[in-house]
């Protein structure tokens, strides 16, 4: 499954069921281009059983503010539509397997 870009159309119905995992962004944000080949790489490793998710925060600023987002990147971990996790920065990618 490709990472699903999420607005605050889709939120609701992606993230209600299973796992997910969503990186808040932006384009102009250095640390969030750094931490992007790891979000890649979580999408590949665990297709089929997490949802990978992207928000960028200059396009969906309703959901980084309902989510406190003061930070970027910002990466939640989701199961069954509750927030189970949640790290600010670039880290490694054995770090956000942790949030699974």
């Amino acid at each position: 499954m490709p990472i699903i870009h999420l607005t605050t159309e889709n939120f609701e119905e992606t993230v209600s069921e299973g796992k997910c995992l969503i990186d808040f962004w932006a384009d102009w944000c250095g640390p969030c281009k750094m931490l992007a080949p790891v979000i890649e790489k979580i999408s590949e490793k665990y297709e089929g059983s997490v949802k990978v998710c992207k928000v960028n925060v200059d396009e969906e600023g309703e959901l980084a503010t309902r989510f406190k987002i003061m930070s970027i990147p910002t990466v939640m971990a989701f199961s069954d539509g509750k927030e189970t996790g949640k790290t600010v920065g670039v880290k490694p990618q054995a770090e956000l397997e942790k949030l699974l």
